[in-house]
C-alpha cells in the first residue's frame, strides 16, 4: 500500500445553519450542489484515491468476485407458479446479468413464451431495473415499469403479448407498480412528486389512449403519507392504500366498475394501522386497533367496513407478533414471530389450525408466491445462516411437503455440516437481552483472535433474518465469524422492540450494537483488533454513531449508503422522502426532537479522536440517502481524526441506493468490501 498518496481534502466553505436559537456550522454544505462541477470533481478525486490506495488488492478483488460467482448457478430458474391459466417462471442464462421472464400456457410442457428478456432491454444502459410486471385478466397485455437511472422513478409501458408490440404510451415518474381493472383496458398506477419523489397520486390510464387524458383518481395531500394501489387476491376489489409510519387508510371499488368512485374503508385515525384482504363476503384486517401492540386479526362484512363493525378473529397476544396473512379459498395462513423466530400457522376455515414444525436454533421461514386463490398448496421458503434456501410446496390438507427447489452451491466443496450456527443473548446497558445470530466454520477456537464481522440495521421495524448467503462463504472459509445483532429499532422481538428503538428511544439501537460488540469480545469470539462492523442506509447511520461513541471496539467499519447527516436532512422537506420520516426519527422543527437528533447525528458529532479504518460506499443518483451525506461525512472525518487509519469514499456515479443492477455486478461491490477487511487482517493494520 502506497502511504505517500495524497488524501483528497474538500474545500471549506462555512455555512451557518440556524434553528431553535442553535447555530451549526457546516463547512461542506456546498457538496449538496449536485450540478456543481466542483462536486463531481471532488467525488472523482475520492474515487481515484480509493483506487490508488487499494491498487494492491485489485487482483484479490477479482479473485473474490470469481470465487463468489463460481458458487452461483448461472443458468438458473425460479420455481414456476400457476396463475390464471399460465405457468410463470423467471430464468437466467449463463454469462448474462439479467432475468428473462417467461410463461407457458396450461402445462409446463407447453412452448415457452418470452415476456421480457432484460438482457436485451438493458444493453444500452449502465443501470437497468424492470419492476411491477402485471398481466391483464384476459392474459393479453402486460404492464411493466423500467428504471434506467437508479433513482426509483419508473416509466410504465404496456406490451401486447399476442403481437409482441410495446405500445407507444410511456407513463413517467411512477413507482413502477400498476393494477388492471377487470375490463382489461383500465390501468391504475401511482405517480411520484418530481422533487420529493413521494408517491402522492393515483391515476387511471385507458389502453391506447393519450397519457394526457389520464384521470386523477386520488391525491394524497398529507406530506407524511404515500399512496399505492393494488387488487385483492380474490380479484373482486381495487384497493388504494395511503400509509405513513404510524397510520393507514384504504379506499375500495369493485374491479368490474373502474368508472366507479372509490369509497373510504376506514378513515385515517392517527396511530391506527390496518391492512385489507378480501375473502367471500368479508374483509380481513391485520391491525393494532384497541392498543393491540403486536397486532391482531379482525373481520368485517363487505358492506360495513368502518372500525366499529370489526370483530376479533385472532386476538392480540403479548408474546406473538402477527406479521401478515395469506388467504386461500379453504385456508387461512398466518405469519407470526415469537421469541424472534418465524412461525407459520395454518387454519382450515372449517377446522382447527396447526403450526408448521421448525426445529432449528435460528432460521428464516416465510410464505412466498401464493397468487392462486383456489388451491390447497402453500408455498413457503426456509433457510438459515448455514442452510441454503429451499422453496417448499406444502399440502395444507394432507400436511405433506415437497421441496421444489434447494439453492445450489456450486464448486463441490460446500457442506452445511461444516458450519456452526448459534443464537446468543447479549445484555444491553439497561438490562435488556439482545439476540445475536452467529455462524462460523467448525474448528474455530474462541480465543479472542477470530476476525468477526458484526452486521445490523435497526430501523423502521425491519427484522434482520438469519439468512443463507453463498457470498458470505468467502469470509467464513477464511476464518471469519459472521454475526447479526438484532438490535432494537427492528421488529425482531415484536412491536415493542421497534418502539424502543425509534424517535426519542433511538439511542437504544446504538447502545445495543455496542453492547453486542462487547459481548462478542468478552466471550472470546473476537477482540477489538479483529472486530469489524457493517451497516447500510439507516444501518450506515448506526455505523456513524458507533465510531463516534466507541471507536476503540472496531478495527474496520463498512458503511453502505449511510444516512449520517440526520438533522440537516430531516429539516429539509424538499429532499425526497423526508416528510414521511417524521414518525420514525421525529420532526426537528420541534425543539425536543431537534436536540435529540443533534445529540447522536453522526455528522454533527464527529470529533477529534482516533477512528477505525472506514470504507464508505454511495451512489450518485441515490434517492433514499443523497450522495452528499457520506461525502460531507468523510470530508469532516479527515480534518478531525487523530490517527492515520484508512478512510475511503467509493461513489458509483451510475447508480443509486440499491447499488449495481446486474446480478454479477453487485458481487463486485461485495468483493470490494470483503477485500477491505480481509486486507486489514492480512496487513495487521490496527
Amino acid at each position: 500500500m502506497n502511504q505517500n498518496i495524497k488524501e483528497p481534502i474538500a474545500k471549506i466553505l462555512p455555512k451557518e445553519l440556524k434553528k431553535h436559537n442553535d447555530v451549526r456550522v457546516d463547512n461542506y454544505y456546498w457538496l449538496n450542489e449536485r450540478e456543481n462541477k466542483d462536486v463531481t470533481t471532488y467525488l472523482e478525486e475520492e474515487n481515484r484515491y480509493y483506487d490508488e490506495m487499494t491498487a494492491h488488492t485489485k487482483d484479490f478483488q477479482k479473485d473474490l468476485f470469481e470465487e463468489m460467482k463460481s458458487r452461483i448457478k448461472e443458468d438458473d430458474s425460479s420455481v414456476p407458479y400457476f396463475y390464471n391459466g399460465y405457468w410463470y417462471l423467471t430464468r437466467f442464462e449463463k454469462g448474462k446479468d439479467y432475468p428473462i421472464y417467461t410463461r407457458k400456457k396450461e402445462t409446463l410442457e407447453a412452448n415457452e413464451e418470452i415476456l421480457f428478456d432484460c438482457n436485451e432491454m438493458a444493453k444500452d444502459h449502465a443501470y437497468f431495473k424492470l419492476g411491477g410486471l402485471n398481466i391483464s385478466d384476459d392474459n393479453k397485455f402486460a404492464a411493466f415499469g423500467i428504471d434506467t437511472v437508479s433513482r426509483r422513478e419508473y416509466t410504465i409501458q404496456i406490451k401486447n403479448l399476442e403481437t409482441g408490440e410495446v405500445l407507444p404510451e410511456k407513463i413517467e415518474k411512477t413507482t413502477g407498480g400498476s393494477t388492471w381493472a377487470a375490463d382489461n383496458k383500465s390501468l391504475f398506477y401511482s405517480r411520484k412528486d418530481e422533487q420529493t419523489l413521494r408517491a402522492d397520486r393515483i391515476f387511471k390510464h385507458i389502453l391506447n389512449d393519450d397519457i394526457a387524458n389520464d384521470v386523477l383518481i386520488f391525491e394524497e395531500k398529507d406530506e407524511t403519507f404515500s399512496t399505492y394501489i393494488y387488487r385483492s387476491k380474490s380479484k373482486k376489489y381495487l384497493i388504494i392504500g395511503s400509509e405513513s409510519t404510524l397510520t393507514s387508510e384504504f379506499r375500495i371499488v369493485e374491479a368490474v366498475n373502474p368508472e366507479g368512485k372509490f369509497r373510504v374503508f376506514q378513515k385515517r385515525t392517527r396511530g391506527l394501522e390496518y391492512s385489507v384482504s378480501h375473502y367471500n363476503d368479508h374483509f380481513y384486517m391485520v391491525t393494532n386497533k384497541d392498543d393491540a401492540t403486536n397486532f391482531k386479526l379482525m373481520i368485517t362484512p363487505e358492506s360495513e367496513t368502518s372500525k366499529e363493525n370489526w370483530k376479533d378473529l385472532i386476538p392480540h397476544r403479548e408474546e406473538v407478533l402477527l406479521e401478515g396473512i395469506d388467504i386461500f379459498k379453504d385456508y387461512l395462513v398466518v405469519s407470526e414471530r415469537a421469541n424472534g423466530l418465524n412461525q407459520i400457522w395454518i387454519k382450515p376455515w372449517q377446522n382447527e389450525g396447526y403450526y408448521l414444525p421448525f426445529e432449528s436454533e435460528t432460521y428464516t421461514a416465510f410464505t412466498t408466491t401464493n397468487v392462486d386463490f383456489d388451491t390447497e398448496i402453500l408455498r413457503y421458503a426456509y433457510q438459515s445462516l448455514a442452510t441454503p434456501s429451499s422453496v417448499i410446496d406444502f399440502n395444507m390438507r394432507t400436511q405433506e411437503k415437497e421441496i421444489k427447489k434447494e439453492q445450489e452451491v456450486l464448486g463441490g466443496t460446500f457442506d452445511k455440516n461444516n458450519y456452526t450456527e448459534e443464537r446468543v443473548w447479549a445484555t444491553a446497558t439497561d438490562g435488556t437481552k439482545v439476540p445475536i445470530s452467529i455462524v462460523y466454520r467448525k474448528g474455530i477456537t474462541k480465543n479472542g483472535n477470530n476476525p468477526t464481522l458484526l452486521y445490523a440495521y435497526g430501523s423502521y421495524g425491519a427484522s434482520m433474518e438469519p439468512y443463507f448467503s453463498t457470498v458470505r462463504l468467502s469470509l467464513l472459509d477464511r476464518g471469519f465469524i459472521y454475526a447479526i445483532a438484532h438490535v432494537r429499532g427492528g421488529e425482531d422481538l415484536g412491536r415493542d422492540w421497534y418502539e424502543d428503538g425509534k424517535l426519542l428511544n433511538k439511542k437504544n439501537t446504538f447502545t445495543d450494537f455496542i453492547d453486542c460488540s462487547h459481548y462478542l469480545i468478552e466471550q472470546k469470539y473476537t477482540s477489538a483488533q479483529h472486530l469489524y462492523a457493517e451497516g447500510g442506509s439507516a444501518g450506515g447511520m448506526l455505523m456513524g454513531v458507533i465510531i463516534n461513541e466507541a471507536p476503540e471496539l472496531y478495527n474496520g467499519v463498512i458503511a453502505q449508503v449511510p444516512f449520517v447527516d440526520v438533522v440537516t436532512t430531516m429539516l429539509d422537506d424538499s429532499i425526497p422522502l423526508t416528510t414521511g420520516e417524521y414518525d420514525e426519527w421525529g420532526n426537528p422543527n420541534e425543539k425536543e426532537y431537534y436536540d435529540y437528533m443533534k445529540s447522536y447525528s453522526p455528522y454533527d458529532n464527529v470529533k477529534e479522536q482516533n477512528y477505525p479504518n472506514l470504507y464508505i460506499s454511495t451512489g450518485f443518483h441515490d434517492s433514499q440517502v443523497q450522495y452528499w451525506e457520506p461525502a460531507k461525512w468523510i470530508a469532516k472525518l479527515r480534518t478531525l481524526r487523530t490517527n492515520n487509519n484508512l478512510l475511503f469514499l467509493d461513489t458509483n456515479m451510475d447508480t443509486g441506493h440499491g447499488g449495481a443492477s446486474g446480478r454479477f455486478e453487485s458481487l463486485k461491490e461485495v468483493a470490494k468490501e470483503y477485500a477491505f477487511i480481509l486486507d486489514l487482517e492480512k496487513s495487521g493494520k490496527v
